[in-house]
Order: C-alpha cells, then sequence, then structure tokens
C-alpha cells in the first residue's frame, strides 16, 4: 500500500518537510479554503498539487471534496451543486489526481464526547461516551422525542449524568461533538459561531422526513450523474462509511454494514464507485466483522483508513491499537490484493506534548508517526510471507 498521510494544507502545524523525513509518501488534502458547493478551479487544484511536488511529495488522494447537505437531502439546488461538484471532478482529474474519499453522512460527519481520554501509559484517545452522547441529544439538543431512540440501560446513565452535570461539562459536549470535530472537516459549524447548538438543530431539520431509503435514493442519483465524469478521467470515488455505523440523533445512515456496502456497490456497479475501507468506523459497530469485510471488499475498496476501534459491552467506543490483530489482517489483505492502493493511519493518540499542539482532533503527530511505524512494520512482515 501507499504510505499517506492527511494534510490540512499550508498553514498545518506539520509540514510536509516532516512528512518526508518519517517515510509518507503520499498527501491526503483538500482546498479547505473552497466553501462547500463551490468549484475548485484548476488553477487552485494545480496550485496545491504544485506546493505538495515542491517538497518531494504527491497529491495521491482528494479527502475531501465534500457532498453539499442539499445534495443528501435532495434540495432544490442539488442539480446545479452536482454540476458543480462534477467540474470540481473535472479538474482534479485534468491534474492527475485519480482518488476522491467523500462521505454521505447527513449533518455529522463523525462523532465523539471526548478528545482526550486518558490511557494508563499516560497518552490519550478519542473516546465515545454513549451515555454523554444520549445527554447531549436529550438535554442539549432538545431533540423532540429523543429518548425513545435509547434504550433502559442509556437513559438510567443519562440520569446520573444530569445529577452532576456541570454548565462546563455541557459545554465540554458541545464543543467535542458539533465544533471541534466537525469545523474543520465540512464547515457545517465553525468555532467563530455564537449559537452552535441552534444552528445545529436547524441543519438536522433540513432532514425531517428523510429517511434511509430516501437517503440512498440521493445518494445513488449522486452517484450516477457524476459517474460518467469519473469514467472520462478514471477517478475512483470511495465513499467512508458512517462514524458511528448507527442511526444517530434521528438522521438516517447507510454505510454501516455488509448489506449496506453491497447495496450503494451493486446500485451503482461502475468499478469507479467504490469504498474507503475505514477499520475504525466501522469496528465501531460490534456487528461488524472487520477482517471478513476486508477480504469481501478488497476489490472495490480505493482508499484504506488504518485505525481499528473496541466497543464495550455498554455501547462506548475507544481506538485500540494500531497492532490490534484485526487490524494486521486487514493490512495483510489489501498488501496481498491490492498493494498500490493508498493508505493513511488514523485517529491516533496524543503523545508526547502533542496535546499542547493544537492539532485537530484525531490528528497528532507524533502519535500518528507511532502508528505509521506500526503499521510500515506490518507491511514489512507482510512481505517476507509473500517471498
Amino acid at each position: 500500500m501507499e504510505k499517506t498521510w492527511r494534510w490540512f494544507g499550508p498553514n498545518d502545524k506539520i509540514t510536509l518537510e516532516m512528512l518526508r523525513q518519517i517515510g509518507v509518501e503520499g498527501i491526503v488534502t483538500a482546498l479547505h479554503h473552497i466553501p462547500n458547493g463551490e468549484v475548485w478551479s484548476l488553477d487552485e487544484v494545480n496550485r496545491m498539487k504544485d506546493f505538495i511536488e515542491a517538497a518531494g511529495l504527491r497529491w495521491s488522494v482528494v479527502e475531501s471534496l465534500p457532498v453539499s447537505e442539499s445534495i443528501k437531502y435532495g434540495g432544490e439546488d442539488r442539480d446545479q451543486l452536482i454540476e458543480n461538484y462534477k467540474e470540481s471532478l473535472r479538474n482534479l482529474g485534468k491534474s492527475g489526481i485519480r482518488t476522491v474519499c467523500y462521505n454521505f453522512m447527513p449533518v455529522l460527519d463523525w462523532a465523539r464526547t471526548d478528545l482526550e481520554y486518558p490511557n494508563p501509559d499516560g497518552t490519550s484517545n478519542l473516546y465515545f461516551n454513549f451515555g454523554e452522547f444520549a445527554y447531549f441529544d436529550i438535554h442539549i439538543l432538545h431533540r423532540k422525542d429523543a429518548a425513545r431512540d435509547y434504550d433502559e440501560v442509556t437513559l438510567a446513565r443519562v440520569d446520573e449524568l444530569r445529577k452532576v452535570m456541570t454548565p462546563e461539562g455541557k459545554k465540554r459536549l458541545v464543543d467535542n461533538i458539533i465544533v471541534k470535530t466537525q469545523g474543520f472537516v465540512n464547515g457545517n459549524i465553525s468555532e467563530n459561531d455564537l449559537d452552535p447548538v441552534q444552528k445545529f438543530r436547524d441543519l438536522l431539520a433540513l432532514y425531517d422526513g428523510i429517511d434511509a431509503g430516501k437517503l440512498r435514493e440521493n445518494m445513488t442519483y449522486f452517484l450516477n450523474a457524476i459517474m460518467p465524469v469519473c469514467r472520462e478521467y478514471d477517478i475512483n470515488m470511495c465513499v467512508h462509511p458512517d462514524d458511528p455505523p448507527r442511526p444517530i440523533l434521528g438522521l438516517p445512515r447507510i454505510v454501516t454494514c455488509d448489506a449496506d456496502i453491497r447495496a450503494f456497490l451493486d446500485a451503482v456497479p461502475d468499478p469507479h464507485n467504490g469504498l474507503t475501507f475505514c477499520a475504525g468506523s466501522l469496528s465501531a459497530g460490534a456487528h461488524n466483522d472487520i477482517p471478513a469485510l476486508a477480504r469481501k471488499y478488497a476489490s472495490r475498496t480505493h482508499f484504506v483508513h488504518a485505525r481499528i476501534c473496541n466497543v464495550l459491552p455498554n455501547g462506548d467506543f475507544k481506538e485500540s491499537t494500531h497492532l490490534d490483530q484485526r487490524l494486521i489482517d486487514v493490512v495483510r489483505t489489501f498488501e496481498r490484493e491490492r498493494p498500490g492502493v493508498p493508505m493513511r493511519v488514523d485517529h491516533a493518540p496524543l503523545m508526547l506534548g502533542d496535546e499542547k499542539m493544537g492539532y485537530n482532533a484525531g490528528y497528532s503527530f507524533h502519535g500518528r508517526m507511532l502508528a505509521l511505524g506500526m503499521v510500515s512494520g506490518i507491511m514489512a512482515t507482510v512481505h517476507t510471507e509473500n517471498t
């Protein structure tokens, strides 16, 4: 696999020169300064590509070319936004960039309640506390009938939290769930928003009446519209699985499991319609057999995210080590069946002062460097197995 790294542009505190020194081969990035829905011009694409190549690296994957909410829920301006998307794809294709990661998650790209959950060794990781998330949904967001979506055990956890929750604790949940984990990804919410909770409610309201079936229909409409451009320029689209892989906040999720993956691949069977195999997102659902899914969908995987989660009995989940046996099996599968596919390590711990640097949540330097070393070691071992 190609060793890639998610880099957030020239303002990223982690420089391209640093990445060359630790064995990174390709860069995963986007034109973060261009608002969602606007065209990525050829000049802008080439400017970023030239900047990366001047540092001796290559722009391997776009993550992400965001799919506007209106495309997902089927708004009146959907067709114009799809035309803009197609033009951006053409310009990427003209520049020789062939892999585009995206997601079809409504409103919330990914969810965590704790961005610095302490580990016994002194590092910290991302953590999803199901009780805290339910508390946010019921008592901060005040979503109508939200309590109906949770079982009695989770509601009991919420009641306990009500007894001890402070204003600071509420602010932490708002920041972690809808601000710090979202602003740098999709731009829906930013740290400059005066009332992020109300803005979030307004975004949720856009999906009133949109169920999983309708969301699948809208995804198929989008994919069918862009496939001619993908064929013309040989661009591989690879959807990111839902994180976590379950319905949340009353929103449907449609890339959560084996059946979901099969459904969107069958709906648009063009080989340019593929999967970002994020072992971490899929493993946040205890229903998923990650090594088996890797073997089943290797041929339709265009991008790999190397991380893995442990799900606890109460529904919470946290990041596991990059030497987890399941992830070793995943790396072995892709090294054997898709040896050139781009891979990036993901959601590594904060360590050795990372927590003081202001990195985007989940995207430390030292932690990801350690993870890259671990995965590189797995890859080297697989190579010896194959000889």
